[in-house]
């Protein structure tokens, strides 16, 4: 059986949700954040109800509320094929776990080491290696991209690593554009002159089957909250760089990973959300996977089904959109826009409508009730590159998206 949105749009209570004229919504402001299945709501419900304890206790809530941390670790180890649970570390977000990591590798570096940045990341794998740099006196360097097409110049990365180059950081899918980057590739020329490679893959998660090893990547970012889960980051790392890295730490705290890169007490209700998200994507496999993977098994192997259907479906939207978009004529597109090149991009749309500001052309969105962002949405460096000051619409399509929702946005643009 083929995925289509209409199997899972019930699943979802807040897509349904009517304006105040009775018109339901569209829902293009999936890069952002994404709406979650009821069965997300009623895990964090389910949480407070069962297992509402701090961890570590004898008694029964906090033994509950014990393994369900631990069913979570290792679920999401499932989902993006990790060796161990123990290299899956939960925080608040992306930007927070990045800054963590940032300021523990900082620690063991030198006056006039290199960090290796690109112009296509989003500012969340940019800030923390820059702040880094001026605080230990570091060298930046930058990767360029193709404007064209907006890929990234792999040339400009063979050029700017050295065996002074000690972390190269690149985002596996862009957040504005919606290029795919070669990530394996990029792991080999890092690991080459002794560099590691942290990977932003917040964008790729909903939309790729990811396999941290497969990649060869040391750490590898990303939040639930963009793929259908509750708002939550996931930090993966290589587990002898998690057990050595001086992580900062509160004194009685575990010191051993991922403990010790887990400051505070989190948000548990969330982490059950974040597991019933991730039952969701087996789920999803269950019913209608049908690629063989012979690689993985179990969970693994539902996932990775259930995800290679999605992006089948999703890559049928994307081509309707760009090719609508292209019909309309005073429309401009950042990125990859031939229907040849797709398996190398996202269903992530920037652009823009000639004599109007992406915050206009979003405002006009909005009184259709349809949601969409515009601006840079913090991926400063890529608009500074494509000369785009106001920024740009960015038009993201998910899984519970429509063929019937991308007409009506295309119409709704044509009023223009």
């Amino acid at each position: 059986m083929s995925f289509h949105a209409n199997e899972i749009r019930s699943m979802f209570p807040s897509i349904l949700e009517t304006a105040n004229d009775g018109t339901i919504p569209v829902f293009l402001d999936n890069p952002a954040g994404t709406q979650v299945p009821r069965m997300v709501m009623d895990a964090v419900t389910e949480y407070y109800m069962t297992m509402n304890a701090n961890s570590g206790g004898a008694f029964a809530t906090s033994q509950r509320n014990d393994e369900m941390i631990d069913a979570t670790r290792e679920r999401m180890a499932d989902f993006i094929n990790a060796p161990s649970p123990s290299e899956i570390v939960i925080g608040p977000n992306m930007t927070t776990l990045n800054f963590g990591l940032s300021r523990a590798i900082a620690k063991t570096l030198s006056s006039g080491d290199e960090i290796i940045l690109t112009r296509m990341d989003h500012d969340a794998n940019v800030s923390p290696w820059t702040r880094i740099a001026d605080d230990y006196n570091l060298v930046v360097k930058w990767v360029d991209i193709h404007t064209e097409d907006c890929t990234l110049d792999m040339d400009s990365l063979e050029e700017a690593l050295t065996d002074k180059t000690k972390i190269v950081a690149t985002v596996h899918a862009s957040n504005a554009v919606g290029t795919i980057n070669p990530v394996k590739q990029i792991a080999g020329m890092a690991h080459a002159v002794g560099a590691y490679h942290v990977v932003d893959a917040v964008q790729s998660a909903p939309h790729l089957p990811i396999d941290v090893q497969e990649i060869g990547c040391d750490f590898l970012l990303c939040s639930s909250y963009k793929f259908y889960g509750p708002h939550l980051g996931i930090m993966w790392g290589r587990k002898d760089l998690l057990e050595e890295l001086p992580a900062y730490k509160v004194r009685p705290a575990k010191d051993k990973s991922p403990n010790r890169w887990e400051t505070g007490t989190p948000s548990y209700e969330t982490y059950n959300g974040l597991l019933a998200c991730l039952d969701y994507w087996e789920m999803l496999g269950d019913k209608f996977g049908s690629v063989e993977l012979s690689q993985y098994s179990g969970r693994t192997l539902k996932m990775k089904q259930g995800m290679l259907a999605v992006q089948d479906y999703e890559r049928d939207l994307v081509t309707q959109l760009i090719d609508g978009l292209q019909a309309i004529g005073n429309v401009s597109i950042a990125g990859i826009t031939d229907g040849e090149r797709y398996d190398w991009r996202v269903p992530t749309v920037a652009m823009n409508v000639d004599g109007y500001t992406s915050a206009q052309v979003a405002e006009h969105l909005a009184k259709h009730h349809i949601y969409v962002w515009s601006g840079d949405y913090y991926a400063v460096e890529i608009m500074e590159r494509l000369n785009e000051p106001t920024g740009m619409v960015r038009i993201g399509i998910g899984q519970y998206n429509t063929p019937e929702e991308i007409d009506r946005t295309l119409d709704a643009l044509k009023a223009l």
